[in-house]
């Protein structure tokens, strides 16, 4: 096909959509399930219905073809494991019983069952269910699913199709499972489970599927020829099936690199590839295996993970270059819009010039058509469309908002003198024993407690005028003394005030710094039916004034044992927010790290002795390629010591870390130069225990011994297990009890009794310690 007709037979098409509907009601349905409120047919229903409208919008915005199969009640991976029938051991018996309770079983667990371990997809903020995988386990194809989302999308007369986690991704995402051989490599199972996905692509083709999407965004990652090698092999395999629907294979969030040429060279029609942010390197790539001659792209040139508006001219450009490289070329989005939120026509309260500046899900599938349209019928077509989005790109280029002198000025001044305490730590900790006076195993929480419906209640009537502002600092007062007096009662060390006032864990700090926009209804799946609102961050970044003192003063007034300050840290506040790409991300860091730093400082003068700085996000956001990490990693340490790096040797700085793989970044934690650092463990089995012991990790830990994505409460036993676990790599002096994350998800009834249960477990440990 030549250049010409290519263009001619252009197509616009996505990856995937967001889940939740417009008011999120995936999640109150499955809530009000769990909560008994309304029925497994009502779900069923909801979800139903959100799925025939997030068709019709993307019919409706000019897609040609539609992905099905990317809908899910909790996590597309576990729906994954579902297919192919890798179903726990331990759940088996409930998901025999129910499917949809057994479902939720894996992902939540029970209070006899402990549920999948839970970590981050790619370097996202979404969560993904891992599978457990052993040399035993037995694969069988269930495309039940997808089956059914497929058969919904063509009775409404549209071109779709179904979208699958491919199998090489399923298993290198995989774990072994807890009762597998030392050692054993989930992607052995490889030839087992090909056959299993041969089923269900059969499926597919017998319900009317002329295309299947296999998701591979795990070949982004540096692999091992071995790796390259199961890849090869497996759309080898796939490829040479006749009982099958035409094969496109996807990756997403950066460039493909080694694995480009081997799908390149695979027998499937198609692939899809990312050409936004450092995956635009796959265009000099794909020049230089000799394209795709014969098979369809999909070029991802419209980002599926930012809320800036396309440049459409570039856009064109890449898309013309590549018209020259595949036999068909449709225009995507790099990855499923899943990662954005749905619209913006909901945001009433941002400036409406601005608001031009920013595209959410449904505006990125308009952005898509356009492009499509453009590149079939011509530019002279879109003409109006390009020449408003070159004004809305000069608009937010030319804006005060996005350039503020002192801001930059003061961002230049700082030193890598800055950037360090003044103190080693050995000096640092001998001056904290002394000034906390802490018993061996101190025990603490990470910060949230459960945010209460009254909270909400409160909070939403502050905003709408139904309550002022004297009757809602006095619900937090009341709140904050029920937190403190609990936390006394259970005999926790180390207290938090429970960020009764807060919304979010970035968003409260976003709303108060300049340069930054927070939406209304910007929400975001992060894990299961938790959503966020991931703040903008627009511009240049300071503090106005003080965020966090007067509450946290306010906690330790009722209290002599030491309350923490708790602060959002600056990796963490980039990471879980849209943030700007006109300028490097290292620059912006420093921006938030200098108004954090202000907020240390002046919580310290104020009296607070230990302040956490949290950075869960910093395994997340570290990139996929090892080439690209050194320079993240120095800008993201140097921005949390610039944060901490101003206070005395006797103020105690926390730091922590959830969800994520930590291996191989435990030097760069190390770096942090924190004092203690708490991190998830309780899933993992204390696995980052024995991570931070083999590095030699000279500071103090804690690793959490209660998981709080699960409504299970942990025995004082069960506890008290992993912390003698936690000994065998970290010594008592320096070893911590606390919970794997923040509580605000949490009920207050399980949130007493684990916590009971959490001290219980120390000072059972601390007697046996003592007593050695």
């Amino acid at each position: 096909m030549t250049a010409k007709s290519a263009a001619a037979a252009v197509r616009a098409t996505v990856h995937g959509y967001p889940r939740q509907g417009p008011d999120r009601e995936l999640k109150k349905a499955i809530e009000g399930y769990w909560k008994g409120r309304g029925t497994a047919h009502a779900l069923r229903e909801t979800a139903a219905g959100i799925r025939r409208a997030n068709l019709g919008q993307l019919a409706d915005a000019g897609l040609h073809e539609v992905p099905t199969g990317d809908f899910s009640y909790y996590d597309h991976v576990l729906d994954t494991s579902v297919m192919v029938g890798a179903i726990p051991a331990r759940h088996r018996a409930a998901v025999d019983a129910d499917a949809l309770d057994g479902y939720f079983a894996m992902a939540r667990g029970t209070q006899n069952c402990a549920p999948l371990e839970m970590t981050k997809w790619f370097d996202t903020n979404y969560h993904y269910l891992v599978p457990e995988l052993g040399p035993d386990t037995v694969f069988a194809a269930d495309s039940t699913k997808q089956v059914g989302e497929l058969r919904e999308a063509l009775a409404l007369g549209l071109a779709a199709r179904p979208v699958l986690v491919g199998p090489v991704t399923y298993l290198l995402l995989a774990k072994p499972a807890p009762d597998a051989p030392a050692g054993f490599d989930p992607l052995t199972l490889l030839d087992r489970l090909l056959p299993v996905y041969g089923e269900v692509l059969a499926d597919l083709r017998a319900a009317g599927a002329e295309w299947v999407q296999l998701d591979e965004p795990a070949l982004v990652q540096d692999r091992t020829p071995a790796e390259l090698n199961a890849a090869a092999r497996a759309y080898r395999d796939l490829g040479g099936l006749t009982d099958r629907p035409r094969l496109l294979v996807a990756s997403y969030f950066d460039r493909l690199g080694e694995a480009l040429p081997v799908l390149a060279k695979a027998p499937v029609e198609g692939l899809a590839l990312d050409f936004t942010g450092p995956a635009a390197a796959n265009l000099d790539a794909l020049a230089a295996v000799g394209g795709l001659p014969g098979k369809r792209l999909i070029a991802g040139v419209v980002n599926g993970r930012n809320i800036w508006v396309n440049d459409l001219s570039a856009s064109l450009a890449t898309l013309g270059t590549l018209l020259g490289l595949a036999d068909r070329v449709d225009v995507g989005a790099s990855c499923s819009l899943l990662h954005v939120p749905l619209d913006t026509a909901a945001e009433r309260d941002i400036e409406p010039q601005i608001l031009r500046w920013l595209a959410f899900a449904r505006q990125k599938t308009a952005e898509i058509a356009t492009l499509a349209k453009g590149l079939a019928q011509g530019t002279d077509t879109i003409a109006a469309e390009l020449a408003a989005n070159r004004a809305d790109l000069a608009s937010r280029a030319g804006s005060p908002i996005t350039h503020d002198p002192a801001v930059r000025a003061r961002t230049a001044a700082f030193t890598a003198f800055d950037a360090r305490r003044s103190y080693p730590y050995r000096q640092r900790a001998a001056a904290q024993r002394a000034h906390l006076k802490l018993p061996l195993l101190p025990t603490t929480t990470i910060g949230s407690f459960p945010q209460t419906g009254e909270l909400r209640a409160a909070r939403a009537g502050l905003r709408a005028g139904r309550i002022d502002p004297a009757e809602y600092e006095e619900r937090i007062r009341a709140e904050i003394q029920e937190v403190i007096a609990f936390q006394e009662k259970a005999g926790i060390d180390v207290l938090v005030h429970g960020e009764a006032e807060r919304n979010d864990m970035v968003q409260h700090f976003a709303e108060q710094l300049t340069g930054y926009l927070a939406t209304q209804h910007g929400w975001v799946q992060s894990y299961g039916t938790r959503y966020v609102r991931p703040p903008i961050l627009a511009g240049d970044i300071s503090r106005p004034g003080p965020m966090t003192v007067r509450w946290t003063s306010y906690a330790q007034s009722l209290t002599t044992k030491p309350v923490k300050g708790m602060l959002t840290g600056p990796v963490t506040m980039l990471a879980w927010s849209f943030i700007r790409d006109d300028q490097p991300v290292g620059e912006t860091a420093r921006q938030v790290a200098l108004a954090l730093r202000d907020e240390v400082n002046d919580l310290e003068t104020a009296g607070t002795s230990v302040i956490q700085v949290d950075e869960p996000a910093l395994r997340e956001t570290l990139p996929l390629r090892a080439a690209d990490r050194p320079d993240y990693l120095t800008w993201a340490t140097e921005a949390f010591r610039l944060t901490t790096g101003g206070v005395r040797p006797d103020t105690q700085i926390h730091t922590h870390m959830c969800y994520a793989e930590f291996g191989d970044i435990v030097q760069a934690i190390d770096d942090l130069d924190a004092d203690v650092i708490s991190l998830e463990a309780a899933r993992s089995h204390m696995q980052v225990a024995r991570e931070l012991a083999a590095h030699g990790y000279p500071r103090e830990a804690g690793p959490g011994v209660y998981d709080i994505h699960s409504p299970r409460v942990p025995s004082t036993d069960e506890a008290a297990d992993l912390l003698r676990t936690g000994l065998k790599a970290i010594p008592a002096e320096r070893l911590w009890v606390n919970p794997d994350c923040g509580l605000k998800t949490r009920g207050w009834p399980e949130v007493r009794a684990s916590l009971e249960h959490l001290v219980a477990a120390a000072r059972e440990v601390r007697r046996e310690v003592s007593t050695d």
